[in-house]
């Protein structure tokens, strides 16, 4: 019975000395809080702070979606940003007529009078540049189609006598330099007119020496051409765009 009751009397001081352990601590939270609340000149309290200290925290839902840094899965969806306009890098925010801006550029011919446009039909059933290439009447052009390779590099590697329009978008490009090949196609858009972006094709075509040729089909436009002291070959794939601009693919067998 004796051994019993000290027991007990123990028990209830190791509990007592804890609670008022736990009391001691707490104790010297609430006085840390207060100091800290207490801060400024005169230990007077600063209103500034009280105020940031008891506002709720503001959060944007918007942004809170996209934090996802830590986050064991992936965001729902990817980061989206506003994509630029096609004439965002023209100087003049519309249509480029040239390189230089006073260059006057030559018409090119109208389309063949009976209508017939094959490469049209070409281009409708390429899916890809190799696929176009390959299906061009130039021989040297087709033959050297299946060692293209994709990169957007090939794009500056264009003939120097048909660059890429001045502010055109690059959207795929491809090419090859193997076996005696130097064939470079390229994807591009335009804020440019349609008639705009041939018509500059066709001088650049017709100064380098090229005898071109322009087909059409609704709004699909083809300008192509051959040169006869060198075998180069060109075509330009055209098709108009509800916004007024164009879409391009550009295919030529004599690259830089």
């Amino acid at each position: 019975m004796h051994r019993n009751w000290l027991i007990a009397a123990l028990a209830l001081a190791l509990a007592t000395t804890g609670c008022g352990a736990r009391k001691s601590e707490q104790a010297n939270l609430d006085s840390l809080d207060n100091e800290l609340a207490d801060a400024g000149s005169g230990n007077a309290r600063d209103p500034a702070m009280m105020a940031a200290l008891h506002d709720q925290i503001m959060v944007d839902p918007a942004l809170a979606q996209q934090a996802n840094n830590d986050a064991v899965r992936p965001p729902a969806q990817p980061y989206s940003a506003a994509v630029p306009a096609d004439n965002v890098a023209g100087s003049t925010g519309g249509a480029i007529t040239g390189a230089d801006s006073s260059e006057t550029l030559k018409s090119a011919p109208a389309p063949k009078a009976d209508g017939s446009c094959p490469q049209c039909e070409a281009a409708r059933q390429s899916l890809t540049l190799g696929a176009l290439a390959s299906r061009q009447k130039d021989k040297r052009t087709a033959n050297c189609a299946g060692d293209m390779r994709y990169s957007a590099s090939w794009a500056t590697r264009l003939p120097a006598d048909l660059p890429l329009y001045p502010d055109a978008r690059v959207g795929e490009a491809a090419g090859t330099s193997s076996n005696g090949c130097a064939l470079r196609a390229v994807s591009f858009a335009t804020s440019a007119s349609l008639q705009t972006v041939i018509d500059w094709y066709y001088t650049r075509a017709s100064r380098a020496g090229f005898a071109a040729e322009h087909e059409a089909d609704g709004s699909e436009h083809v300008l192509g051409g051959t040169r006869g002291r060198d075998g180069a070959a060109f075509a330009l794939f055209l098709t108009a765009r509800g916004d007024g601009g164009t879409d391009v693919d550009l295919v030529a067998n004599n690259g830089s």
